[in-house]
């Protein structure tokens, strides 16, 4: 294998990376916002309120965009696993 296609390779991970952690990073960053807003404006002192939440809407993201997710992951692991063959010697 050379060393081009390791990089390639490696960007192309990375990058899958952040585009399937993207959406569940921007929900919990969109909902923590408005509940600490809220909290602000109800003088709510609960720590565990805004986790809760946040758990919440992340694990509702994740199931929302589950088939999204797993046919990229699929489709990623699919191509190093074709490719293999002609990397090793």
């Amino acid at each position: 294998m050379y060393s081009a296609e390791i990089y390639q390779l490696s960007y192309q991970a990375l990058l899958l990376i952040l585009l399937l952690s993207g959406p569940p990073i921007i929900i919990s960053m969109v909902v923590g916002l408005f509940v600490a807003i809220f909290q602000a404006a109800t003088q709510i002192q609960e720590q565990t309120l805004s986790f809760t939440v946040k758990l919440v809407a992340v694990i509702l993201t994740i199931i929302a965009m589950g088939g999204w997710l797993g046919a990229q992951i699929l489709q990623f692991t699919n191509t190093i696993f074709m490719n293999f063959s002609r990397w090793t010697y």
